[in-house]
């Protein structure tokens, strides 16, 4: 695979070296002559330059990419080379580091962005995912960030324990994917029984995940305003 990244920080560097050591073929674009000269030594080709500029992307080979990583520090220029690559290069697939999470809205097709990473956010749901057993943790998103691989972990005490996959009613948009049972991955198969403990793995859509979370987690504002939904709905139905 051929992966063109933008940027020899410490971001796009480290990406460089692993993608290398994995026999990739890597070629990273730098503006910095000394950063860019210490990268090459270690992951073969560095082209010096301005990346926002075509005629840089060009000589670094970007025509040929399958994957472009925007990994600067500067959000405008990884989006300014997201859309480069996809609409000037045909890159198949751009990846875009997301430095500001205020900026994270403008992250997506429109700009060329296939996959936004933003570091405060997959920190955040580490964190999240560390302490919070029972409660729905969004942990990457998907394509245009409208969608997003959600995690729940199934505490001791939940109703859905002994119940098979295939007898609750998830909400649209938010298929089971995957299990992960003591460290182990398992498929979503229809009869499996849920455990305590189990960690569930979601592919929901943003208004899919807040019924999922008024499903999973009872006590959560979502499940008390679906509940007040319910009520008004058979309060306001014709008696017979």
């Amino acid at each position: 695979m051929k992966v063109l990244i933008i940027g020899a920080g410490a971001v796009g560097s480290s990406i460089a070296r692993e993608l290398a050591a994995h026999d990739h073929e890597v070629i990273v674009v730098e503006r910095r002559h000394d950063t860019a000269a210490r990268l090459s030594s270690r992951t073969g080709h560095c082209e010096v330059g301005d990346a926002s500029e075509p005629a840089v992307l060009r000589r670094a080979g970007a025509q040929g990419a399958d994957v472009l990583v925007a990994a600067t520090g500067d959000d405008r220029v990884n989006l300014v080379v997201s859309l480069l690559g996809r609409s000037e290069f045909g890159v198949g697939r751009t990846v875009a580091r997301v430095n500001n999470p205020l900026n994270r809205w403008l992250f997506d097709e429109s700009w060329g962005v296939d996959v936004a990473v933003s570091t405060p956010d997959i920190m955040t749901a580490l964190v999240e995912e560390a302490v919070e057993t029972g409660d729905l943790v969004r942990l990457m998103g998907i394509g245009s960030g409208a969608a997003a691989l959600t995690a729940f972990t199934v505490p001791r005490d939940h109703w859905s324990l002994g119940r098979r996959i295939g007898s609750i009613s998830w909400p649209d948009e938010s298929p089971l994917v995957a299990i992960l049972r003591d460290g182990r991955p398992r498929t979503a198969d229809a009869d499996e029984v849920l455990a305590a403990g189990d960690e569930v793995f979601f592919l929901a859509a943003d208004e899919a995940a807040v019924q999922l979370r008024a499903l999973l987690v009872p006590g959560s504002r979502e499940a008390e305003a679906s509940r007040g939904a319910e009520t008004d709905q058979a309060s306001q139905s014709p008696s017979a």
